[in-house]
This record gives C-alpha cells, structure tokens and sequence, in this order.
C-alpha cells in the first residue's frame, strides 16, 4: 500500500514523470507552526545536482494545500504537492519492453499486466521520497526533544566517499553505501510488540525506501558472533541508561530509553550507462540494454535525510500511541 502509519499517517503520490508528486499527513496535532520554509533544509539535502547524483533539477518548492490556517496545522490531512518539471522521458523508451536489471521495471510490468508507468520507473522512483521528507519534516517538529541524525560513512565499502564515486563514474557504473542513524532523547516504552515493535516499524519504513537492501540494530550482525557476556548491554541508571549499546536502544521491541542507532544498507543504482544483459519482452529473446539519461552513480549520497524521515514518522506515530505529543503544540 501507499499509507503507513496509525495515528500519524502518510500516503505518498505520483510518478516520476507525472504532473506532481507528494503527501498527504494526517494525523499531525493542530497546533503546529508548519510553512513551507520549514521544509527546506531537508529538501536540499535530498536535491540532486552534486558529483555522483542526477542531473535532473527540480526546484522542488513544496506547495502546502490544506491542513494549515494562518500558520498552524489544523488537525485536518495535510497535502504537500511538488511539482514535476525537470522530466526526460524519451530516454525511457528503450526501457519500456527490455526491463533493466536490478529496477522495478520487470516487477512493475509484471504487477500491473503491463499498465505501469515506465518512465522513470513510475511509482517505484526514488523522485516519490521527496514527498517522505517532507513528512519526516513535519514529523521532527512533533517529535522534539528527539533528535534524528542519519549519514553516510562509506561508499563501496570504504571511508573514502569522494575516490570510491569518481571511480564509479569512471567506470560508467554505480556503487552503494551505508548510512548511520542515531536518534537521541528517545522515552523509554515506544513500541507496540509483537508485530509493531520498535524495531520492526522503522525497518518497515525503512525497507520502503528505495535501493534499501539491509537494516542492522546497533551490534547487528555482529551479534550473532557474541556471547551473552558480550551483548548484554549493562544498566548503570534507573532510568535505563546502559554502559553500551549493542542493542541498538531497543529491547524486547520497546526502547529503553538509550539512542537508538541503526545502520542501512544502500545498494548500487540500478541504471548504468555500460551494457547488460536482459529480455525484450515483446520478442521473449534474450537482449542487451544501456541506460542513457540521468541517473546517480550513487544514490546513497541523497539518502540520509530520507532515512531521518522515515525515522521520525515512525517515532511521531509511536509517540502518539503514548500520548506523549500534545494536542496543541506551543512555544515555537
């Protein structure tokens, strides 16, 4: 589905290459300062344009249309709208019946009977997270004290972010990366176990994210190499404060009042101007496809804000299963 969350609740809409695209919030307490000037940090950390990202230039200037009144939310759905400008279609004719590896394009055909909107990938591009930014935006406002800080720490397995993209691009390729996530100030007791625990809503929002591969909670996959003596973070306050942090400020599907900090797996894009193998769809025989038009060589570099927001959806909805946001938000 498009939706995610209960009481904070979002639905992203459009395609990449549509009129618009965007988000519809409800659920946000009336109450809040919200213009669009309160977006903007964020959305130009997500803006392409820099080495290793696309080209495409969108201004990406939100465009508030309800929920808002002399500026103050209002209780009522909240519509943020981007518009599409900046779109190139005609590279993604090639695309229409030879699928690229590695995209939802094969996926996406097969799912709709062949309905899909290719250009750009349609609903399945990364272009839709601008609307989950913005979300994430509003979302930190509600959350405060929390603070949500996501980045990257390394691209293709190294430290050298800058030399392991060049080298990309060089090779007409893409490359991964990994991003870190800390959130501080977190309450103890966000969580609803079994199903929607702690961990298991941001790794829902997280793997939404796409080229999302993996999401490990502090000690990770490291864990499985301990022993109990090893992992079992102590606990030196009565407020739950712990000695370390193996567990990643999550115990039992509830935080424990301890940063929590993950990490996210982000895997190379799948469009590339080198040559790959495929099928034409039309024919059923075997194909050979390179992408033209304006891709990131590492898409990984515009992902941390995006992780940061759908952090913070997940925690404003957890909080307000608390009952820990107000109805009415002052001092701002």
């Amino acid at each position: 589905m498009n939706s995610f969350g209960r009481l904070f609740r979002i639905i992203l809409f459009g395609e990449s290459h549509g009129p618009a695209v965007g988000v519809v919030i409800d659920g946000c307490p009336a109450g809040c300062a919200l213009a669009g000037e309160d977006l903007t940090a964020d959305l130009d950390r997500r803006r392409a344009g820099a080495r290793g990202t696309s080209s495409r230039a969108e201004a990406d200037r939100p465009v508030i249309l309800s929920g808002v009144f002399h500026g103050r939310t209002t209780g009522a759905p909240i519509l943020i709208r981007f518009d599409n400008a900046a779109q190139d279609s005609g590279a993604y004719e090639t695309v229409r019946d030879r699928p690229r590896p590695g995209h939802a394009d094969f996926t996406g055909w097969k799912k709709s009977g062949g309905f899909n909107d290719y250009r750009g990938a349609g609903h399945f591009s990364g272009r839709l997270t601008v609307g989950l930014v913005a979300a994430g935006a509003v979302a930190k406002k509600i959350i405060r004290p929390l603070k949500v800080e996501a980045r990257l720490i390394e691209v293709g397995g190294r430290p050298e972010i800058g030399e392991a993209v060049e080298e990309a691009i060089a090779e007409n390729d893409s490359v991964g990366g990994l991003v870190a996530c800390e959130i501080r100030n977190v309450p103890a007791g966000l969580g609803e176990p079994f199903f929607d625990s702690a961990e298991s809503l941001l790794s829902h929002a997280l793997f939404a994210i796409p080229a999302v591969r993996a999401v490990e909670f502090g000690a990770g996959f490291e864990a499985a190499r301990m022993r109990g003596s090893q992992h079992n973070d102590p606990i030196v306050s009565p407020d739950g404060l712990t000695a370390t942090n193996h567990a990643g400020g999550i115990v039992g599907g509830l935080t424990n009042g301890n940063p929590i900090f993950f990490r996210v797996a982000v895997k190379p894009t799948a469009s590339i101007p080198r040559p790959q193998r495929t099928m034409d769809l039309k024919t059923s025989r075997p194909a050979e496809i390179a992408i033209a038009g304006r891709h990131d060589a590492c898409i990984a570099l515009r992902v941390p804000v995006v992780v940061e927001a759908a952090a913070a959806v997940v925690l404003a909805d957890l909080m307000l299963m608390e009952q820990l946001i107000p109805r009415v938000i002052r001092g701002e």
